[in-house]
């Protein structure tokens, strides 16, 4: 999802209560609706996906299994490039995504199924850009990121920036090399950050690939000279997120609510949850049941939780009727 879609949707109908304080709160929309139990629904329910979902599929599934004590739900986030065959080969109901599905996948499961996948914009993010909290940096352009995880440049910058000191970095950083943490290629973070960050480029092999996002932040936690990228759930007390610029010249806006709703902030995006459902027939119950429960207040306050923003209300009625 671009910047400008991102945009256009929130701003179909969002009315969430967010200060202009330098922390800023945001609260669930009203019109998010509270979830009813229904009765007769047990199972077992299996995600296979991404891990930057990987914390909030677990979480829906034990406020789920709260109000439905004989459900299991058996969670994997290996990366968002792991959803697509799961649900090809019928081996998960749910493929979790930061990233939309590409077109190659798409085509996979129509071929096999004759009908697309479904997605479910689940919560909205900011694909943040970390340094070590002691790190004095506070802003960048995109081309700048380019400049600094890519070894083509696309953004725009004629030069690469290898060392803090080319962004202005004195001090304890002056002269130091910067150190790069980044996910591997079977993440929707990797793939996102990729076409939107580096302009399709390509990564610099000197980047430090991790096999989660939690391991990015920490990566940058224990590296004064370390910068690195993933979700804003993943933000610790060790790092600072950098505010963004989309180009020279423009703007910069934070990773506060405010500017993500708004579109403002460069790397907003929503998160899927992608499902098989045959077009005008209904999911089969319990799946259904799990996702009204994602969009409910119960489902969007433990996204809060998680460190993300909840959808407005106009998106999360969106997604609910996909299910009719």
């Amino acid at each position: 999802m671009s910047k400008i879609g991102l945009r256009t949707a929130l701003l179909l109908g969002a009315v969430l209560a967010v200060a202009p304080a330098a922390a800023q709160k945001v609260d669930l929309d009203p019109g998010i609706q509270p979830y009813a139990a229904v009765s007769g629904i047990s199972g077992n329910l299996s995600s296979v996906g991404s891990d930057t979902l990987n914390n909030l599929m677990t979480l829906w599934s034990e406020g789920f299994r709260k109000l439905y004590p004989s459900v299991r739900v058996q969670v994997e986030g290996k990366g968002s490039s792991t959803a697509p065959p799961a649900l090809i080969e019928g081996t998960a109901q749910f493929g979790p995504m930061s990233r939309a599905m590409k077109n190659r996948e798409a085509d996979e499961f129509e071929a096999r199924f004759g009908y697309p996948p479904v997605p479910m914009r689940v919560a909205v993010d900011a694909l943040a850009v970390y340094v070590h909290k002691d790190n004095p940096l506070e802003r960048l352009t995109l081309a700048e990121v380019d400049a600094i995880f890519s070894k083509n440049r696309r953004c725009g910058l004629a030069a690469g920036i290898d060392s803090w000191d080319q962004l202005g970095v004195g001090g304890a950083l002056d002269g130091e090399p910067i150190r790069l943490y980044g996910r591997n290629s079977a993440s929707g973070t990797y793939g996102y950050f990729k076409n939107v960050a580096l302009c399709k480029g390509d990564f610099r092999d000197t980047t430090k690939e991790q096999p989660g996002s939690a391991s990015v932040v920490q990566g940058v936690t224990e590296d004064l000279s370390g910068i690195g990228y993933s979700g804003i759930g993943y933000r610790t007390s060790g790092v600072r997120t950098l505010v963004l610029a989309a180009e020279e010249g423009g703007a910069y806006a934070s990773t506060e609510p405010g500017d993500v709703y708004s579109g403002a902030y460069p790397l907003a995006r929503f998160l899927y949850v992608y499902v098989n459902k045959p077009p005008n027939e209904k999911l089969e119950p319990l799946s259904e049941e799990f996702l009204r429960f994602v969009f409910s207040q119960a489902g969007q306050e433990i996204v809060l939780k998680d460190g993300y923003l909840p959808l407005p209300a106009a998106i999360a009625d969106q997604e609910l009727a996909k299910l009719d």
